[in-house]
């Protein structure tokens, strides 16, 4: 038996670094960070209980990024990190539910090989988030193995960084509920346990919930402004075909963990798990959910179903099928590892842009395809802005204070990361940097970052309150999403420019 777990442990850790050196192995330099990592690791600089764009978690991370220097190789830690202990997760549900090595295998290999490789490699909330929904999945595993109800304390402590992590948790309870009434767990909510973890978790998340409070709830301003802008684009269909394409590989193991349990008498207890799915992807679909907002549901069904394949398998001469399930995951990995599993350079994606096409890679959340990916799109031009922003404010006046003032979040996160002149702080009346302006003293100049997309006649507008007005350079990289951004000037201003700002930032605050 020593000898058995030995040989597991060994094994698990083969996968954990398997996870990291796949993660780093897809890291391209060609491509700068994606728009929002760059806000994510702003926030480390304006610590608060909340912010517009998410909850307070990720700057906590991003203050840690910030002790070890923003390095890309610490950036790129915690998504590769959260993704290992995702996989870890997996293993240990699979061990909970008594299942053997190739059980544990498959399940590994299934995470392993699929969607989170692409999710991990960004630093933002997602990552976080679905090791949160398998985290709580796996305490209610426990809790309804053992009856301990230190498990139920657990699954709230869990919830509660989820929630404060990214509010999507939520929806775990959405259809985890309903799916606990219909079946024969119902009874947990006799038990006062579950109402004592609900008191723990409303607790530790009271401080967010208050900070909500007093700035008028942002994020249902948030969830309209997301409805209205990018929710309104999503096909209901394109999200069901995104779930299958997201797992192709799991695609087996996850409808025999549905048929398991149902049918397979050892799943009996955790049976509400089937009804959790499918309430869970209604409310999804419903609401028109991004495609990625529900792939924190998957992991738990890995554990399940190659626990039921593992059993099913083991005897007679079904074991002969075990190496061509195993083989799926790693066949399609092998398959889509240029379109979707690697980052390829812009160059390579134009020769191929037919393939990324079809595979509907190219539609951003405006609804139209476009010619990179957008996640890649944001990873482009962000390097040469900050580098020419720096250049043009090293040549103002010296002695003179000046506010460079961006478009959106992406402008002035990647200027204030990438610049090494540190006087340089850029802001903006977008997502979280409408709370971040610093007027303490009188404003001469300003440096306006501007989209093309209403920066025609920005000279002609802004010119008139300042002596000297030009545009002195914008963004050339043809790929970027960004591309053609401007960097107009405005010098020695004939009015009170921080006046002007605070009337600004409070008709926007007003507005949010």
């Amino acid at each position: 038996m020593t000898k058995l777990n030995d040989k597991r442990t060994v094994i698990l850790i083969g996968f954990i670094l398997a996870k990291f050196l796949l993660q780093y192995f897809m890291v391209n330099p060609d491509y700068d960070l994606q728009r929002d990592e760059y806000l994510h690791l702003d926030q480390a600089n304006h610590l608060a209980w909340g912010y517009l764009s998410v909850p307070p978690v990720t700057s906590w991370i991003s203050s840690v990024i910030l002790f070890f220097g923003n390095s890309i190789f610490w950036i790129k830690f915690f998504p590769a990190l959260f993704g290992a202990l995702t996989i870890l997760l997996v293993w240990k549900t699979i061990e909970a539910l008594n299942g053997n090595l190739y059980a544990l295998v498959l399940g590994a290999t299934c995470a392993l090989l699929s969607v989170l490789l692409r999710l991990n490699l960004l630093y933002q909330p997602n990552s976080l988030d679905v090791l949160c929904w398998t985290a709580f999945y796996f305490s209610l595993i426990k809790y309804f193995s053992y009856e301990n109800p230190k498990w139920l304390y657990i699954a709230a402590v869990i919830f509660s960084i989820g929630f404060l992590n990214k509010y999507n948790v939520v929806f775990l309870l959405v259809g985890l509920i309903p799916a606990l009434v219909m079946t024969g767990q119902r009874n947990i909510f006799t038990q006062r346990t579950v109402y004592f973890s609900i008191l723990l978790a409303l607790l530790l998340i009271s401080p967010n919930l208050y900070w909500q409070y007093i700035n008028g709830f942002p994020v249902f301003y948030h969830m309209k402004e997301l409805n209205d802008t990018q929710l309104i684009h999503v096909n209901r269909w394109s999200f069901v075909k995104e779930q299958f394409f997201y797992f192709a590989g799991a695609l087996p193991v996850i409808f025999a963990s549905l048929y398991g349990l149902v049918f397979y008498e050892p799943f009996r207890k955790y049976r509400f798990l089937f009804w959790s799915i499918i309430f869970t992807l209604a409310t999804f679909i419903c609401l028109r959910a991004k495609g990625y907002y529900a792939i924190g549901i998957y992991p738990v069904y890995f554990s399940f179903g190659a626990v039921f394949l593992g059993e099913i398998l083991h005897t007679g001469w079904k074991r002969y099928l075990k190496p061509f399930i195993l083989a799926v995951p790693i066949l399609l990995y092998l398959l889509l590892f240029n379109v979707f599993y690697s980052i390829e350079s812009p160059r390579e994606i134009l020769k191929r842009r037919d393939v990324y096409q079809k595979l509907g890679l190219l539609r951003w959340e405006d609804g139209k395809d476009h010619v990179l990916p957008q996640d890649f799109a944001d990873m482009l031009g962000w390097k040469e802005l900050a580098s020419k922003l720096e250049v043009v404010y090293n040549r103002l006046p010296s002695g003179t204070q000046t506010v460079i003032l961006c478009d959106n979040y992406g402008q002035a996160g990647a200027i204030n990361y990438y610049v090494k002149n540190k006087k340089i702080r850029a802001v903006s009346f977008n997502a979280d940097y409408i709370h971040w302006f610093d007027l303490k003293k009188k404003t001469d100049n300003v440096i306006r970052v501007k989209e093309l997309a209403g920066s025609e006649d920005e000279l002609e507008k802004t010119s008139p309150y300042f002596y000297r007005s030009f545009v002195a350079d914008s963004v050339i990289n043809p790929s970027a999403r960004e591309y053609r951004t401007k960097i107009f000037v405005f010098l020695n201003s004939k009015m009170d420019v921080n006046q002007r700002l605070k009337d600004e930032i409070e008709k926007e605050k007003k507005h949010l």
